[in-house]
């Protein structure tokens, strides 16, 4: 069995030398498939949903081809690679849609913690069942992940400290996520933090997995693995793609792999769930070399 896949790209504009500019707004009108970020300096292509990797290639470059081309119609401009404004302003926010109400509440919420570039790696899972435990299983892995992709180690001109500034400083929302034990408990946990505010629409929960669909909470059809730094090299992301899928799939042959089955604390949830935030903060700050708790 082959699961289909596809990729939510965020990547900066700039010059040469490194100095990140926003154009988002001249790419959005003049290119389609390209959305924007609420800071202009990042811009943002998805690729359709796709089994074969040869296809997920090619969707992958293509439209990078064709920004670089328009990029260079507008100046001396490029992609910039990279997951944090490594290279001057770290605390101006650059509104790329002023009048739009919700980047008012990202701006004066979280400010520039949220200005960064990423991949996205979406799993198709039609069935919710199956797609909650392949969560659950993905959410305790997911450091891992983290720490094939980090690649952030710098902010405004500074080394940071962090192999991963950008999830050392990415605003979690809600703080605390729990390891959702069926699509009821989704359905309901999310409609909580919707009505006390803790989010601002379905799309406000950004945590390192989370399950997707065409009408969130209630119409789910794939996972969306958000924890990785931006990997330019397509060859490298199709490869932790592949890990992603392989051990979806492996949860499909032995369902003893969902934590709340086959973990020692399967009773605990609320202590898995500490357990992969943990981690998470450890691969952060030292990617392959943390030392992890499982």
């Amino acid at each position: 069995m082959v699961l289909s896949k596809g990729f939510e790209v965020e990547i900066y504009t700039g010059r040469p030398t490194g100095e990140i500019i926003g154009l988002s707004d001249r790419i959005v009108a003049a290119l389609d498939g390209f959305v924007r970020e609420p800071d202009s300096r990042n811009v943002e292509y998805t690729t359709a949903p796709a089994h074969d990797y040869d296809q997920l290639l090619c969707a992958l470059v293509q439209p990078r081809l064709r920004l670089r081309q328009y990029l260079q119609t507008l100046g001396n401009y490029t992609l910039i690679p990279g997951s944090t404004l490594a290279l001057g302003e770290s605390d101006r926010f650059y509104r790329s849609d002023p009048h739009n109400p919700y980047h008012d509440y990202i701006e004066q919420t979280y400010g520039t913690d949220v200005v960064t570039a990423s991949i996205h790696i979406n799993i198709g899972i039609p069935d919710p069942a199956l797609l909650m435990k392949a969560c659950r299983l993905v959410r305790m892995e997911a450091p891992l992940f983290l720490a094939l992709s980090a690649s952030s180690p710098f902010l405004g001109g500074q080394v940071s400290g962090h192999h991963s500034t950008r999830w050392a400083i990415f605003p979690k929302t809600p703080a605390q996520v729990p390891l959702f034990q069926n699509h009821s408990h989704f359905i309901e946990w999310t409609e909580a933090q919707l009505f006390t505010g803790a989010m601002q629409n379905v799309r406000h929960l950004w945590s390192s997995v989370r399950p997707n669909g065409n009408r969130r909470p209630y119409d789910l059809n794939r996972l969306e693995l958000r924890i990785c730094d931006l990997v330019t090299h397509p060859v490298h992301l199709l490869a932790i793609t592949a890990l992603l899928e392989a051990r979806i799939l492996q949860l499909m042959e032995d369902p003893s792999l969902d934590p709340l089955v086959g973990s020692d604390f399967s009773a605990a949830p609320e202590y898995l769930a500490d357990l992969a935030d943990a981690n998470e903060v450890a691969v952060a700050t030292h990617s392959l070399d943390a030392q992890l708790i499982h």
